[in-house]
């Protein structure tokens, strides 16, 4: 089963792209290490204050795949520099 999340988020303090990439770079290779979870910036790469990740995971069983996911975007969203704006979730 493949669980993925697409999120948008808000960087309302960042004041240009390298403030923002150092935000994306540490949550997302946090994410990495800590979860089985493929994570990357996929829109918005030339806006500050913005951005949208997609995480995918692959499991054996819906279950797993969907905890897996939660857990990663629980962890992201504990991260104060951002604000998520939305998150959905879909499973193939």
């Amino acid at each position: 089963m493949i669980a993925y999340a697409e999120c948008e988020f808000k960087i309302d303090h960042s004041h240009s792209l390298k403030e923002k990439r150092a935000v994306l770079q540490r949550v997302l290779s946090r994410v990495k290490r800590q979860y089985n979870i493929s994570i990357a910036e996929v829109d918005h790469q030339d806006v500050w204050q913005r951005t949208t990740i997609e995480l995918v995971a692959v499991a054996s069983s819906k279950d797993a795949a969907e905890r897996e996911i939660h857990r990663a975007l629980k962890l992201m969203e504990s991260f104060p520099e951002w604000e998520a704006i939305s998150i959905a979730i879909d499973f193939m």
